[in-house]
């Protein structure tokens, strides 16, 4: 049996060319592996939106739900760790699909290897706009205002948003190398502190990338499902990097 890591796959996305078609492909991904999962961690911004109302939750997702549900149903352990882009899970995901919900860092101990997991979005440096930005929307008065507006606003707001932040990323070139050079700051300050983690597995940078931080220790960034369409296995003590092209 093995564990799987993923990252960033932003379904719903706008500038998907096709969103379910971008939905199907994860969810062939799950159904291949589903007989091999023991548990599946999913590090964030695995929805490029995610908004829950007291009594509404977003429309779309329906494959993916149902087959997390399916997994989940099955005995396979599902974590799933906020990001910056699906910040807003309440109890609904937990509830209906019988996965984990985690916000923030996650230590784990998994075939005898330390894992530290986490996004990336909240570690390390943070620049202090998106410090701002990062704590205004998990205020707690902040997310109670924003609920009293209809979501005919705050859906196409939200993702105008995505649309227009990728858009200007894009043009500076991501992925951006000082977003990968503070996850290295952090890894390194943290491993010092904390020299038994095997371990440091992010998303959030949009790179696939594979470092060796100390012997016995190695940085994974997960890179994305937008285009690389990448995770990380761990078998038995053994952990690779993959690429999914539909087998």
């Amino acid at each position: 049996m093995s564990t799987y890591f993923l990252s960033d796959l932003h379904l719903g996305a706008p500038y998907f060319p096709d969103s379910h078609e971008a939905e199907r492909r994860v969810v062939a991904f799950l159904d291949h592996i589903k007989d091999d999962a023991e548990a599946i961690y999913l590090l964030g911004d695995i929805l490029d939106y995610w908004y829950e109302y007291r009594y509404v939750v977003p429309r779309g997702f329906v494959r993916f739900f149902g087959k997390l549900a399916e997994l989940a149903d099955s005995g396979v352990r599902i974590v799933w760790m906020i990001g910056n882009h699906d910040i807003w899970i309440s109890d609904y995901l937990p509830k209906e699909l019988g996965i984990e919900v985690v916000d923030g860092v996650l230590r784990e101990r998994i075939n005898g290897l330390e894992f530290l997991l986490t996004h990336g979005d909240g570690v390390g440096k943070l620049k202090p706009s998106f410090r701002f930005l990062r704590g205004l929307f998990r205020n707690k008065g902040c997310q109670k205002a924003f609920s009293a507006i209809h979501p005919r606003w705050t859906v196409p707001f939200a993702y105008n948003w995505s649309r227009h932040s990728r858009m200007k990323g894009e043009s500076r070139g991501i992925p951006d190398e000082k977003l990968l050079e503070n996850l290295r700051a952090f890894t390194v300050a943290y491993h010092k502190e904390h020299p038994e983690v095997d371990y440091f597995v992010y998303g959030h940078v949009h790179v696939l990338s594979r470092e060796e931080v100390d012997d016995g220790c190695e940085m994974i960034v997960l890179g994305e499902w937008i285009h690389t369409f990448s995770y990380a296995v761990l078998q038995g003590k053994r952990l690779d990097l993959l690429k999914w092209r539909g087998e």
